[in-house]
């Protein structure tokens, strides 16, 4: 990547640098963070009890943000990518709904396991290549003459920024954390968290593991998964912001795919003159297209999650048989959420046509790169992805059109006329916030714009040779709508909806929290903690007087922060007394009841912190014990 500062900068041990990546990046930050703010005005209007909370973690949340997209090592990333995980954890609770609860629990989990998993990576790559600076990766790894250690580490790294991007098999937080978040905080954690994470895999990745084919396959595999299993429950969804969620899941699982290819090919970047220079022009219209696709990406899902904000504002409902027909006759919401649509759907002219096409000639030449060198397999496996590839595109064409011609076209059978009545749907400012947002799409549509960003992003210049409207290139793009739109009319019309209802036939038992995850916590574990007891039954004397002291200083720890929080409230705030004067003396029992009562999530929470935790030590220590054997 061109690199606008030489110089890095340290503060306090945390080491940050810019380039042109970076510096991109950065300001998309600030302009989806300017952006959601215009809009909140509106959004929360009505709301007062958790407003100050909800700003003082949000401005916390973008201070995080530029520290990972300006970070210039492995462990400066971590630590932002720690805060930010709590921050954000924030918005998802923001509601205090049962449903808002549940998708909290189960994204600070994610974010708990995840970062374990990272920090392990990074000690692992720490103590074997020696380096962390992004920069030093690639020499350090060559040079460390552990190879397999080294891939270890950088598996860990993988999974560790998978788990806030949202890759398979980590991705079970996504699509619960966005309906229940307010929606201008859904379009920074699908348009910019998510990114986060796509930002430690790349810049691990590119240039770290140039070369290993082993780990850009593992890349190229959980990319083509998420992307494709993303696409398809985003299909089933009836509800507006899960569906926005899933397709989340599914472009960034194009991104990967990415990632992987740009891995993958460079192996070959060396080989015979044909096949090597086939590998060269897949890797760099690989990444161009990469990352193209994550700003397109950004930009996209800020428009479509805050035009879905128009429908909470004003119909506290997102089921698409409840919000049905609402939007005809509001051009200022419907040409923002046209826009959004034929950009995310790579519809020539608009700008995720040009990532989505990057990213689809990579995977040919790659494939073409593979066969002149003699890796037949290797090439069948990159062609069946090209088509899965092809097939995701095309069933993100068939889902957007589902929300379009649902929201927009069609009618409600009982409440149009109140819908039509609805005039307008959001002041000016929202307005002109959510049309400003939607211009970008057709400007980055056009190939000298995004080459231009292209090249500064990534240093190289693929648009002298990429012509974005060749037909070999509108083939790949027309099939890819042409697939969408058989789907919407065979699958959605015929199988999903019934009655004039839309309805989700996903199997609700498919879903891998409920499915794997939660009784793998509630029951495997407990089961292990109990044979665990009944070993250090067996231990002699002074070994068991160890378990009650950890546990009781487990449980001074947990109950520890609810103390304090207390005991400010009754003494600095005066709570107590003035619940006494305000409250007839026979009720406080009740209230100190109630208080109780609520105070047992919050219990709850740290213990299951805590316990997240040390699971995560047990796993790090375990993993160095089996590498040291």
């Amino acid at each position: 990547m061109t690199t606008f500062l030489s110089e890095q900068l340290f503060i306090g041990g945390l080491h940050f640098t810019a380039d042109g990546f970076r510096i991109v990046y950065g300001l998309i930050a600030v302009w989806m963070w300017a952006l959601t703010t215009l809009f909140s005005f509106e959004y929360f209007r009505h709301e007062r009890a958790h407003l100050k909370r909800y700003w003082f973690f949000t401005a916390a949340t973008f201070i995080a943000t530029e520290g990972v997209m300006f970070s210039a090592d492995l462990m400066t990333s971590f630590v932002f990518f720690e805060i930010l995980s709590l921050t954000s954890f924030v918005w998802v609770i923001h509601e205090e709904t049962p449903e808002a609860v549940r998708a909290a629990k189960t994204y600070f989990f994610i974010a708990v396991i995840g970062g374990l998993i990272l920090f392990m990576g990074l000690a692992l790559m720490a103590n074997t290549a020696g380096t962390l600076y992004y920069s030093e990766l690639h020499e350090a790894i060559a040079n460390s003459g552990q190879p397999k250690t080294v891939f270890a580490a950088g598996i860990c790294i993988l999974f560790g920024f998978g788990a806030k991007a949202g890759m398979f098999p980590l991705h079970i937080w996504l699509p619960k954390s966005h309906p229940v978040a307010p929606s201008p905080a859904s379009a920074l954690l699908s348009g910019i968290l998510t990114k986060v994470g796509i930002f430690g895999i790349l810049m691990t990745a590119l240039p770290g593991f140039l070369g290993d084919g082993t780990f850009g396959l593992i890349v190229l595999l959980l990319g083509t998964i998420t992307m494709a299993l993303g696409a398809l429950i985003a299909l089933f969804s009836v509800n507006l912001k899960r569906t926005l969620a899933c397709s989340s899941m599914s472009q960034i699982g194009f991104i990967l795919v990415g990632i992987g290819t740009a891995v993958l090919v460079s192996a070959l970047s060396g080989s015979g003159e044909e096949s090597g220079a086939l590998a060269s022009e897949a890797m760099e219209l690989a990444h161009s297209g990469l990352v193209l696709h994550m700003v397109n990406h950004s930009l996209i899902k800020l428009t479509l999650f805050m035009a879905a904000g128009v429908f909470v504002m004003r119909l506290h409902m997102i089921n698409l048989n409840d919000i049905r027909g609402f939007g005809r006759g509001k051009p200022l919401l419907m040409i923002p959420f046209l826009l959004g649509a034929l950009g995310i759907s790579g519809v020539p002219c608009f700008n995720g046509y040009i990532s989505k096409t990057l990213l689809h000639e990579g995977l040919v030449l790659a494939r073409e790169a593979f066969a002149e060198g003699g890796a037949v397999s290797t090439a069948s496996l990159l062609h069946g992805i090209e088509w899965i590839f092809l097939i995701s595109g095309g069933c993100t064409f068939a889902y957007m059109l589902k929300l379009f011609i649902c929201i927009f076209i069609e009618k409600h059978p009982q409440k149009q006329a109140e819908y039509d009545a609805a005039t307008p749907c959001m002041n000016r400012l929202s307005a002109e916030t959510l049309l400003t947002s939607s211009l970008l799409m057709p400007l980055l549509g056009l190939p000298a714009i995004s080459g231009r960003l292209a090249a500064l992003m990534t240093g190289d210049d693929v648009f002298h040779h990429f012509h974005a409207f060749a037909f070999a290139n509108l083939k790949g793009g027309m099939m890819s709508l042409l697939i969408g739109m058989l789907v919407y009319l065979v699958i959605i019309r015929r199988f999903l909806i019934v009655q004039g209802r839309y309805v989700n036939r996903w199997p609700a038992k498919l879903d891998l929290e409920d499915l794997i995850y939660r009784p793998l916590l509630l029951k495997v574990l407990p089961k292990a903690g109990g044979a665990l007891a009944r070993f250090v039954d067996g231990l002699p004397g002074y070994a068991r007087i160890i378990m009650p002291a950890a546990h009781f200083i487990s449980r001074f720890m947990a109950l520890l922060p609810d103390g304090i929080m207390i005991f400010s409230r009754r003494t600095f705030l005066h709570e107590r007394k003035r619940q006494s004067e305000e409250i007839a003396p026979g009720q406080l029992r009740t209230i100190r009841e109630r208080e109780k009562q609520a105070a047992i999530p919050v219990v709850i929470n740290f213990s299951f912190a805590i316990m997240m935790m040390c699971l995560g030590i047990l796993i790090i220590f375990g993993v160095i014990l089996l590498l040291s054997l």
